[in-house]
């Protein structure tokens, strides 16, 4: 059979699209919006009625979807899948791209129905892989029965990988933020810990206890009490 997808495989167009993923991934937007823009991409590219991105959860044993082109709520609020569970549970147990002829039928789908009413039949789904792990699926499907090509699979995969290394870098990205905040956080409390303690002639455990009462009878978090004494200059009410 050919299609569409068959027609673009190995152009001239498929360049183009990897070159703006590329590029996108590089970009200073959020995640979310990187990851918007790449499953529209590879609809696109695909030529695919519907492109989807699932990550697994932290516990690593649930696919949630992320992003995807499609305006369908049924789709959009379709239940996690779990690891090993449906087409893109397998992916990730497999660590491999799995190909379906026709959804609607098939006994792994667990989303059949949703299938059906949203025209969707084959289907490509392939892992997001960084360091020989799988942190989730990049899912294609068409609107008529499509045997996926290797080149087609090579592609996707490339995309896949793409994006995995994007996230992998923004996860380790904000880990880094958050930690550098949290000892900046720690250094602040302290600071004004010490201030507190030389202004009050109170001990360290007397100082602790006061901002942490401030803290709960305003609501307010430490660092914000912290800071506050550092305004302040040593006091607290």
């Amino acid at each position: 059979m050919t299609t569409e997808i068959g027609k673009r495989s190995g152009s001239e167009k498929e360049l183009e699209v990897l070159g703006k993923v590329s590029s996108t991934i590089a970009s200073d937007m959020y995640l979310e919006d990187i990851l918007k823009i790449i499953v529209a991409m590879t609809a696109e590219i695909m030529g695919a009625k519907v492109s989807s991105l699932m990550l697994l959860n932290e516990k690593g044993d649930e696919l949630k979807l992320v992003a995807t082109q499609s305006l369908s709520e049924d789709y959009i609020n379709k239940p996690n899948v779990k690891v090993g569970q449906s087409v893109s549970g397998k992916v990730v147990s497999d660590k491999k791209p799995i190909t379906v002829i026709d959804v609607q039928n098939d006994p792994v789908f667990m989303y059949p129905k949703i299938a059906q009413k949203e025209h969707l039949v084959s289907l490509l789904a392939v892992p997001l892989l960084v360091k020989g792990k799988v942190i989730g699926v990049l899912n294609c499907y068409t609107s008529k029965p499509h045997e996926f090509t290797e080149s087609e699979i090579r592609l996707v995969s490339t995309v896949a990988n793409q994006a995995a290394v994007a996230i992998y870098n923004r996860k380790l990205l904000d880990e880094k933020t958050s930690l550098e905040n949290k000892l900046q956080e720690r250094k602040t409390i302290e600071k004004a810990k010490g201030l507190l303690m030389n202004k009050a002639s109170i001990s360290e455990e007397e100082a602790f206890a006061k901002m942490r009462k401030k803290s709960m009878d305003m609501r307010m978090s430490m660092k914000d009490v912290a800071e506050a004494i550092l305004v302040a200059k040593g006091t607290i009410e």
